[in-house]
């Protein structure tokens, strides 16, 4: 046990875990309304689901009813490539704040729980 006590020590003075701590209601921006550019972010987000195994998909079938199996070999992990980046982009957009802040929540409570502390 003194080795957790030691990790659990050294978690603790971390500057994101005292920040963590300190802040009881990391939530709050839930309770927030939300930015434009969240709203933006968010259907960013839902776009490259429709852009990435749908699309992928019908290139599929596209490919199969021309015989050209080219258009699913290139085609497929451009698209896919590109679902990618609209996600990251529609994440850059709405979820950096709402992110930091489940991330900070979630973090006091994984330490609450695993070093002892009481809730």
């Amino acid at each position: 046990m003194p080795v957790l006590k030691s990790i659990f020590g050294r978690i603790a003075e971390t500057a994101w875990m005292r920040n963590a701590m300190s802040d009881a209601d990391a939530l709050h921006v839930f309770r927030e309304k939300p930015a434009p550019a969240a709203y933006i972010g968010i259907a960013l987000i839902l776009i490259s689901y429709v852009i990435g195994w749908p699309a992928v998909a019908l290139l599929g079938l596209v490919a199969f009813y021309t015989g050209e199996p080219l258009i699913l070999a290139i085609g497929g992990p451009v698209v896919y490539g590109l679902s990618h980046l609209v996600f990251m982009a529609g994440l850059y957009l709405g979820g950096k704040r709402y992110a930091a802040a489940l991330a900070q929540w979630a973090s006091r409570k994984a330490f609450k729980k695993y070093s002892g502390m009481a809730n």
